[in-house]
């Protein structure tokens, strides 16, 4: 493999773009979020690092809204994701300008992922080393989460998770999503916790949770409130574990 990677344009023996690899290693590497779809409510939720003491923590946002309807959380490398932000953002009060309407969740998502395919194509360049979830509701009223990878392809997903752990992350959602747990709010949020507890232990101080609903700006859920999600998740488990040592 050696001198592969010396050029974003060269393919190795096996038909690999090395240095695409190389930034899938750098979200890889990156802290852990998640995104789960219900019927009237998205849930995203990402892993936050602890800010140095004197640091203003507005700085460590990893959810950012791309519009009034659509809103991006990222795993990997910040300073691109600044830079991907900021076009993404300016694409969305683009299209609004030109034709007068809201920019579909697919059309960003899209539009994100042919950015980032761009960038695995020409000399003198390097992929964004992040990837994206990014949930909305289209002007029909409809729910989706699409997921966008530093190659530039992109999904759509009920439920799916970058980052670190990323494997783990799935593999619990997998097992666990139930259409009828994402029914209501409480739910759906419960889900994309407890997904993220897979892979973090510190509690609420080191959690973002974003809610967005239908017609309505986004919430971020305060340390109490997630605080209080935790204690119940707690609670369940344990109950959860009682119950099984009666049964044996």
């Amino acid at each position: 493999m050696a001198n592969y990677d010396r050029a974003i344009t060269v393919f190795s023996p096996d038909g690999q773009l090395l240095q695409v690899q190389y930034a899938q290693e750098a979200v890889r590497r990156g802290s852990a979020a998640v995104g789960v779809r219900g019927p009237e409510v998205i849930v995203l939720g990402v892993e936050k690092r602890t800010v140095a003491q004197l640091q203003d923590e507005r700085t460590e946002k990893k959810i950012v809204p791309l519009d009034e309807h659509v809103t991006l959380a990222f795993a990997g490398l910040r300073a691109d994701a600044r830079v991907l932000i900021s076009r993404a953002q300016i694409e969305c009060q683009s299209h609004r300008l030109t034709v007068e309407d809201p920019v579909t969740t697919e059309y960003i998502a899209r539009y994100i992922a042919e950015m980032k395919q761009r960038y695995t194509q020409s000399n003198g360049r390097r992929p964004f080393g992040i990837s994206c979830l990014v949930g909305g509701f289209d002007f029909d009223g409809n729910p989706h989460l699409f997921q966008t990878e530093p190659s530039g392809i992109y999904y759509e997903w009920k439920a799916g998770s970058i980052g670190r752990c990323d494997k783990t992350v799935r593999e619990f959602l997998e097992q666990n999503y139930k259409p009828e747990l994402v029914t209501t709010d409480q739910g759906t949020v419960k889900l994309a916790i407890k997904a993220l507890l897979q892979v973090q232990s510190r509690g609420a101080r080191n959690l973002d949770i974003a809610v967005i609903k239908r017609r309505q700006p986004v919430k971020m859920l305060n340390e109490e409130e997630i605080n209080t999600v935790i204690q119940e998740i707690t609670r369940e488990k344990e109950e959860a574990e009682k119950e099984k040592k009666r049964q044996l």
